[in-house]
């Protein structure tokens, strides 16, 4: 079991892990990692130095020289056994997860298992890199391809899912005969630690996979390196951007997913209970904090007071408290610096016009210790409205109306986040038709979240993806691996003489 698991102590260091083993930093800097439920502190995490990550890349680089030519079925192996070690422990990883995030204990167990499903396909890799064959493409002539690793990729994970999203990245670069540098957030850092424990018990080689902990230094230093191949990044758009310029002005790889405003829209034949059971978990599950969350809510026609009267009950009765109750329903929000910065967008949504039906502000949880908000509702924004533009990352809904279908879709398409987006409707028609013209990359229909499973690819459209390719599923494989095709004749001994034409048919 890994060192992280089950550890009590409130002032334990999460340091590095490089080259199969914990490692201290050259740097004397660490910052504090509170328990979001009752601010105090459960840890503190190193703030790598240049040097640190140098060491880490350096690792990665020997790593590669065998574990590239390692065969894919031992590689698969270790999934094999990683995939093991996780179920076996996953109750245990949960409670690290709710203690640095907040979010209720099931919801925890229920991350591990989403990215666990990517550990699964990962070992088919056997299968998923196999090459294509064409013999006789001319006389005596063949064609065959295959797919080989890049080299060093690097993961920067956000805080709100630190065992799901580096799941979806490294157990396919590994496999696929990568090294691979993860690069955690510094409010959730101790997920890092147990996956590369896990990993060095299920058999991986040291080096292959290592953890560098930090701040701008670590991320800048890891980035600009010419040793690194590919990187992998999920957070907001600003930080998307800036890591998919960076990376790809070098000439590397990059998939860097970005922010969300994730619209359910609301056809007047839904069924409404329906309805507002699936905005209660989309919009304040894990108190918001989730890039698939719902937070626009888009009425068509006479479908608000329906909507309205089945989900304000439902509202008032969410149980929001300390995330190790798996009684409550909603957990605490990161910190309280984003805590404030959610209030402030409630501030903002009543100076802008909208009408608040809910205030989060109000509930009696806000008196506890902890980062604590209640859920948030807003009815009759506008599209001109920050509370509608901007991504709030917190339990705040906002309810757009509008006329018609064509409209609902306008919207949709106009926003500048294309990450996710819903529609629930009886109507097979209205549904095919917002599924085919609707601007964005991951729909669901009669679904409010619509995570696509690991043998698919999960990824947005416009603003909430920079890159060509989506995370895990095949994409995945393709993004971290090159293709390279072989054309090649073996003949029987030179008796035709030097040929200076492409071989034809």
């Amino acid at each position: 079991m890994s060192s992280v698991l089950g550890n009590k102590e409130n002032n334990r260091k999460v340091n590095n892990w490089i080259d199969g083993k914990l490692s201290k930093s050259s740097s004397d800097r660490y910052e504090i990692v509170t328990d979001s439920a009752t601010g105090e502190q459960c840890a503190s995490v190193l703030m790598s130095s240049e040097d640190d990550v140098k060491a880490a890349i350096r690792s990665s680089s020997i790593a590669f020289e065998t574990w590239s030519r390692t065969s894919v079925l031992k590689r698969a192996k270790v999934m094999f056994k990683l995939k093991e070690l996780i179920e076996r422990d996953r109750k245990e990883i949960a409670k690290i997860i709710t203690q640095e995030h907040g979010k209720v204990l099931d919801d925890a167990e229920g991350s591990i298992q989403r990215g666990l499903e990517v550990v699964e396909f990962a070992c088919g890799m056997p299968h998923l890199i196999k090459g294509e064959y064409n013999d006789q493409v001319g006389t005596g002539v063949d064609t065959y391809s295959m797919r080989q690793p890049l080299g060093i990729c690097v993961g920067i994970t956000p805080f709100n899912f630190p065992a799901m999203v580096p799941l979806w990245m490294f157990p396919l670069a590994i496999t696929c005969g990568n090294t691979f540098i993860l690069k955690p957030s510094e409010k959730t850092p101790s997920c890092a630690i147990v996956w590369g424990e896990l990993l060095k018990e299920a058999g991986l080689p040291d080096g292959v996979f290592n953890v560098i902990h930090g701040d701008h230094i670590a991320v800048n230093t890891l980035l600009d390196s010419d040793a690194i191949a590919a990187a992998s990044f999920v957070g907001s758009t600003p930080v998307a951007e800036h890591v998919y310029k960076t990376v790809s002005e070098k000439g590397k790889r990059v998939q860097a997913l970005g922010g969300a405003k994730n619209h359910l829209v609301v056809m007047p034949d839904a069924d409404m209970d329906q309805v507002a059971d699936a905005l209660i978990g989309a919009g304040y599950g894990s108190a918001g904090e989730r890039c698939m969350a719902i937070s626009a809510v888009v009425t068509i026609g006479n479908s608000t007071e329906p909507l309205l009267e089945k989900l304000l009950p439902k509202i008032e009765s969410i149980k929001v408290g300390p995330g190790t109750d798996n009684s409550n329903h909603m957990g605490p929000l990161i910190t309280a610096e984003h805590r404030d910065k959610v209030k402030s967008y409630i501030d903002i949504g009543e100076d802008e016009g909208a009408k608040l039906l809910v205030d989060g502000r109000d509930h009696e949880i806000c008196n506890s210790p902890g980062y604590f908000l209640g859920p948030t509702l807003f009815d009759r924004a506008t599209k001109n409205m920050r509370v509608y533009q901007e991504e709030i990352f917190g339990p705040v809904l906002t309810i757009v109306r509008v006329e018609t279908f064509d409209e609902a879709i306008q919207l949709v398409n106009d926003h500048e986040f294309g990450n996710g987006t819903a529609i629930f409707t009886r109507d097979g028609d209205a549904a095919r038709e917002f599924s085919s013209n609707i601007k964005v990359g991951m729909v669901g229909v009669n679904v409010p979240i619509p995570v696509p499973l690991a043998f698919h690819t999960f990824g947005g459209w416009k603003r909430s993806l920079f890159g060509c390719n989506g995370v895990y599923g095949m994409e995945g494989v393709r993004f971290y691996t090159r293709l390279k095709t072989v054309t090649s004749r073996w003949p029987t001994g030179i008796r035709s003489g030097a040929e200076f034409s492409m071989p034809t048919m």
